[in-house]
């Protein structure tokens, strides 16, 4: 049975696991979930994602929501498809650096890069209220605080997890994209090795066509 993906191509979670999907080469029926007609709090997408989010994977009636246990199941199911994607089963100390690696984008990257868009763009045109200013130099203060860190790792190293391309680096595309033009393309200036590291993130031909059927 192919796999069902419902979700939204706007939608940056969802764009996570669509990048994953393309990296494999997977074949898969998407089922658009319209965000802004609140389809997501409909009771037949309620029985799937009780929290009333996107996206959902449906695995011939295996239900599994959250973009990133979904791409982390994708990795494991179809590793021997398409790009790597996550350390091979067994070999501990690669997947708690893998792990560590993922659990960097969460605790460091994604809540600024997720907030400065916030603040600049969903929050005005959805009518929440004007721009916090303060907020948003908060929250970039503390992204250079993180990439200074961020650069230090990335100089010894081609990626977060070690020198292979993981969805630990995947992770970071939607919400980085979303928040270059809002202050995070200047502070890649004044980080050689994280510059290198985005801008081949970037390059990847998974997330060029992700963008592109979003548009």
């Amino acid at each position: 049975m192919v796999l069902k993906l419902y979700g939204m191509r706007q939608a940056t979670c969802t764009q996570r696991v669509l990048t994953t999907l393309s990296e494999k080469g997977i074949e898969f029926e998407f089922v658009v979930v319209n965000l802004r007609a609140g389809e997501q709090k409909e009771p037949s997408h309620l029985e799937k994602q009780p929290f009333g989010k996107v996206p959902v994977l449906d695995d011939d009636g295996f239900l599994i929501y959250e973009s990133r246990a979904i791409c982390k199941y994708l990795a494991r199911k179809y590793a021997d498809k398409g790009t790597k994607l996550i350390p091979v089963e067994g070999d501990l100390k690669a997947y708690g650096l893998f792990e560590q690696a993922c659990s960097l984008e969460q605790a460091y990257f994604d809540a600024e890069t997720f907030g400065v868009w916030f603040e600049n763009s969903i929050k005005p045109r959805r009518g929440w209220g004007a721009t916090s200013e303060e907020a948003v130099q908060k929250y970039l203060q503390t992204l250079d605080n993180n990439l200074a860190v961020y650069d230090q790792i990335l100089s010894k190293q081609n990626n977060l997890a070690g020198d292979e391309f993981t969805l630990a680096d995947l992770f970071h595309l939607p919400h980085g994209t979303q928040a270059l033009q809002y202050g995070f393309q200047d502070l890649l200036e004044k980080y050689p090795h994280v510059k290198k590291w985005w801008e081949g993130l970037q390059a990847r031909d998974s997330w060029k066509e992700v963008v592109a059927r979003a548009a």
